[in-house]
């Protein structure tokens, strides 16, 4: 019986080897690194099969690259850990006749993507006097690294202790009228042919300009970040919202109360990966460090995780943000791997894989339409680079761990450079 088991164990792990094809190098070489648009370009590629704990290719997997939102693959592991089942929507401690509040960075709160709004009830029914206690924050209201004049641009809100309308303006015109979503100071400049209609805001005010086409009488929907501003300002808003006066604590300090949750993180996890929601993965990190600290703090929870939960990446990262607008972050593709393996035996594939965008969905919606259920992936881009990680499963059911990152191309599209990594990865899921 021994000998039989040792037979069957000896069959199987061939037949896994045999399973990995010999020619996956020479397509990697053909598909991506011997390409015109990639051959002077930086790439790194990591293939790795959990089952085995065997890599199929490894190239450049231990150099550092600009990743891009693939950091938000870190992101969304540290909500997976640090996060439970639901987000923190405030902290709250009541008394008789007054109830003090302070805010945990959850972005839900007024979003329109979130019909659920259970911090936005408790203050709207309290008949209690309600006090802002002004939380310990050390984020900025922009990351280390992004680029200051992306600040009225919607994919760079800013972040701060308690979002509101996710920290942007949303502007509807049509025709000659237009209605913005919380309102602001507006100037109004109609346009003829052939300029277009769009909205800006002011650097240092919340100013907004409406570029109006009379002729034009579809709805056109704009997205233009506004200041946050001060703790006066944050009250204010609240203030308006709620129907109530809101005063505010002379001092910043931290609140030790109650948590009162808001919701699921699932239904936050997955549209800041499927649509690459910069801002939802800033506020993952506060949320986390809220919950951990007396401060919001991002640098120093990253720290925290490199130190504890990812000390065996075998690349220390140079982890700073959580959406992956700073070209100050450095990963290896085996980092990534290594996340995402930490992931693939933590949770069930049936809560993972839907988190991530899968082909022909989210941000891969034009790609890897020919692998449907068989990729779940995170994209990455910014000029001069294309990154994309994730799990791929191959014709005969394997589940492989990949991470492609590519910085310095000169395509003169990432489109072309999508489509190269598309190809070999493909064949690689075809052929396994």
């Amino acid at each position: 019986m021994k000998s039989y088991l040792t037979g069957a164990i000896a069959l199987l792990l061939s037949l896994g080897a045999a399973a990995q094809p010999k020619n996956l190098r020479a397509w990697a070489q053909e598909d991506i690194l011997l390409t015109k648009e990639l051959k002077s370009a930086h790439v790194g590629i990591s293939i790795y099969d959990p089952a085995t704990k065997k890599y199929w290719l490894q190239y450049q997997d231990d150099k550092f690259f600009v990743p891009a939102s693939n950091t938000k693959i870190f992101t969304l592991f540290a909500g997976l850990q640090l996060l439970g089942d639901s987000l923190p929507g405030m902290r709250f401690v009541e008394n008789d006749t007054a109830l003090y509040v302070q805010g945990t960075g959850d972005p839900s709160f007024l979003h329109p993507d979130f019909t659920a709004q259970r911090v936005l009830d408790m203050l709207s029914q309290t008949g209690k006097n309600i006090w802002l206690q002004p939380a310990v924050i050390k984020n900025k209201r922009f990351g280390p690294g992004w680029g200051w004049s992306d600040y009225a641009d919607y994919y760079q809100p800013e972040l701060n202790e308690w979002p509101m309308y996710g920290n942007v303006a949303r502007i509807r015109m049509k025709g000659a009228s237009y209605s913005m979503t919380p309102e602001f100071p507006t100037e109004l400049v109609y346009e003829r042919p052939p300029a277009e209609a769009l909205a800006d805001r002011e650097e240092r005010e919340n100013l907004f300009t409406l570029h109006i086409r009379s002729d034009v009488h579809a709805e056109q929907t704009f997205e233009v970040p506004f200041i946050t501003g001060n703790i006066s300002q944050l009250a204010r808003r609240l203030q308006d919202t709620i129907r109530k006066p809101v005063r505010i604590m002379a001092t910043t300090a931290p609140l030790n109360g109650t948590v009162l949750k808001s919701i699921p993180t699932d239904t936050l996890f997955q549209p800041m990966m499927h649509r690459s929601d910069n801002f939802f993965a800033e506020q993952i990190l506060m949320m986390a460090s809220s919950l951990k600290y007396d401060a919001i703090d991002s640098r120093k929870l990253i720290g925290y995780l490199l130190d504890t939960l990812l000390n065996d990446l075998p690349h220390p990262p140079n982890w700073v943000d959580g959406s992956g607008l700073s070209r100050y972050n450095l990963f290896t593709p085996r980092d990534f791997v290594t996340v995402l393996e930490k992931m693939y035996k933590n949770h069930s594939k049936e809560r993972l894989f839907p988190l991530f965008p899968a082909g022909g969905k989210g941000t891969l919606k034009n790609y890897y339409q020919a692998l449907p259920n068989r990729l779940y992936a995170k994209t990455g881009t910014l000029s001069g680079v294309v990154a994309l990680s994730g799990y791929l499963i191959t014709k005969s059911g394997k589940t492989l761990i990949f991470s492609v990152l590519v910085n310095n191309h000169n395509a003169n599209s990432s489109a072309t450079v999508r489509r190269a990594v598309e190809k070999f990865l493909v064949r690689t899921a075809n052929a396994g």
